[in-house]
């Protein structure tokens, strides 16, 4: 398996047909507002793991009673609400999918067919199980489940290999000090600018606002993005940054996500002034 999964990250053969999904998605979804809805920003978790839930618990307790007696209509009920939940949970992570790397992306075309083909076998049993064909629906949800099976086993390489919709930044801030670090002599600092520094070499933003002096980790939450590089803006009167590379955008105040495809916060780092010298340590 690991050379098959080795060999989908570098099918550039995909590629044409992930370009093409890759436009029709955002045509369609062109509201930031519903991109962000659909990214979780505003729930700071990834959304489209959590909605995949109720169409996994479902078929996979519908696969238990089939193999029970007597269990005909309460298994025909779950596999109607996994069908029916898998919609919007696929909504999701296609909205999510538009905003990864090429090879995640690779990977996320064929976890995407997988569960296309397992919610097309779903939507097939649930019309012969509803024609009284119980028999042939039970065939087709257990294909299905494998199918989709197959396809949430590609979800969790994306996940955990590919390291999709997860924090980049966190790691950098395993790598910080416990105690206090100098960053910066303070009036160093300019007014309304993005400025670099490193703290044990590990990068941070510094931004200054009058008094108040922000330390965030440079690399952003989304793809690991070098908020150093983006643009100062204003969202609702706060002053944010937009990473240069995807325009997940970020409070520089407390470093919460303002717009996606980030869904988590941007790490903010503890500070202090000492002796005019701007230090932080490790949250």
């Amino acid at each position: 398996m690991r050379e098959v999964l080795a060999r989908l990250e570098q099918a550039s053969g995909l590629d044409a047909v992930g370009e093409r999904a890759q436009r029709s998605v955002w045509a369609v979804l062109r509201s930031q507002r519903i991109r962000d809805l659909l990214h979780g920003v505003w729930l700071g978790h990834p959304l489209h793991p959590v909605m995949v839930q109720v169409p996994v618990g479902a078929w996979t307790s519908a696969a238990v009673l089939d193999l029970m007696p007597g269990q005909r209509r309460a298994a025909t009920t779950l596999v109607a609400v996994g069908t029916a939940s898998a919609l919007p949970a696929a909504v999701a992570g296609w909205n999510d999918w538009a905003s990864l790397s090429t090879e995640q992306r690779r990977v996320g075309l064929v976890h995407a067919a997988a569960n296309i083909v397992g919610v097309t076998l779903y939507a097939g049993s649930l019309t012969a199980r509803l024609a009284g064909r119980h028999g042939a629906g039970r065939l087709l949800a257990f294909l299905g489940l494998a199918s989709a099976g197959g396809g949430a086993y590609l979800g969790g390489h994306l996940a955990y290999k590919q390291a999709a919709q997860v924090n980049h930044s966190v790691t950098e801030m395993h790598r910080l000090p416990e105690d206090w670090r100098a960053v910066a002599d303070l009036d160093q600092i300019p007014e309304g600018s993005l400025v670099r520094r490193t703290v044990e070499d590990v990068d941070v933003v510094v931004y200054r606002d009058g008094p108040d002096v922000t330390v965030l980790l440079d690399r952003c939450a989304h793809l690991s993005g070098p908020l150093s590089e983006g643009e100062v803006t204003k969202v609702d009167g706060q002053a944010c940054v937009v990473c240069p590379w995807h325009g997940s955008t970020f409070r520089l105040d407390n470093g919460e996500v303002v717009h996606g495809p980030a869904a988590t916060d941007q790490q903010i780092l503890p500070t202090r002034v000492s002796d005019g010298v701007l230090e932080a340590r490790l949250p």
